[in-house]
């Protein structure tokens, strides 16, 4: 009889153990029972159009809170130059251009899906001066009366290209092209007016209402140039396709959309 008895203590015990172990287990905190996943921290980078930065850096923000294992990094420059550094393979997963040929050619190069794209936001042209201006300059043609003008280069800079545009529409470009001092970008554009080191600049409305030093004196009418419109796109090449097209929605968003208008832009409706 001593071995069947051996034999059941030794289940009991087993049996205690067992029990006392899932006991044990089902005490444990969820968090303790489940193994965590590591979420993969992203890094994105956007190429944008220097005059977005204000607007965009706000997005970013609320963005990022929302999405904490993406982090959202800026290249704000001229659009031309932008285009042309993803043209030579720049690691960029989204385009923001402040002119649609700039865009336009990525898309034809295959380097963005067209479907991948939207014109998201619109702008307008403004003449501007420093706020002590003596000058007498209250209209486009008035720039005759200066000694210094800036505008982007227009070959690089949209913003540029839509001045000069304006300019020989008005028939004053070549009464003054010879007074210009040429910027690599609108907001050094904004730069030269605000330091008085030109008598006035062309830049885009955005870019005037974020300062304090000068004033607007007149705004380009809208068939003086072509459209001012803004497209986004995602980069083909991303190396993070996911997190592109959620950044890139969510800049569509209403939220998004509602801060693009505070800084001056007009929301496009396709």
């Amino acid at each position: 009889m001593r071995k069947p008895y051996l034999l059941f203590l030794a289940m009991m015990l087993l049996l205690l153990a067992v029990a006392g172990c899932s006991a044990e287990e089902q005490t444990k905190k969820p968090e303790e029972q489940k193994q965590e996943v590591p979420v993969e921290k992203v890094e994105l980078t956007v190429s944008a159009a220097a005059s977005l930065q204000n607007a965009l850096n706000e997005i970013k923000a609320s963005f990022e809170k929302e999405h904490s294992n993406v982090k959202v990094n800026y290249n704000f420059g001229a659009s031309g130059a932008l285009q042309q550094q993803i043209s030579q393979g720049a690691p960029v997963d989204l385009f923001f251009s402040a002119a649609e040929d700039k865009f336009d050619k990525l898309v034809q190069d295959g380097l963005i899906d067209k479907s991948k794209g939207i014109d998201l936001v619109g702008n307008e042209l403004v003449l501007v001066v420093p706020n002590d201006s003596k000058k007498e300059v209250k209209v486009f043609e008035d720039l005759t009366k200066t000694d210094k003008i800036s505008i982007g280069t227009p070959e690089a800079v949209p913003a540029g290209q839509y001045a000069k545009e304006t300019l020989e529409k008005l028939n004053v470009w070549k009464a003054i092209k010879g007074k210009i001092v040429y910027a690599k970008d609108v907001r050094q554009v904004l730069t030269y007016v605000e330091t008085n080191n030109v008598d006035a600049g062309i830049v885009y409305k955005t870019d005037a209402l974020i300062s304090q030093k000068v004033k607007i004196v007149a705004t380009a009418d809208e068939n003086s140039h072509a459209p001012i419109i803004y497209p986004l796109g995602v980069i083909k090449n991303s190396s993070h396709p996911k997190e592109a097209q959620l950044f890139y929605d969510y800049l569509q968003n209403e939220t998004s959309m509602k801060t693009f208008e505070k800084y001056g832009f007009k929301g496009i409706n396709k």
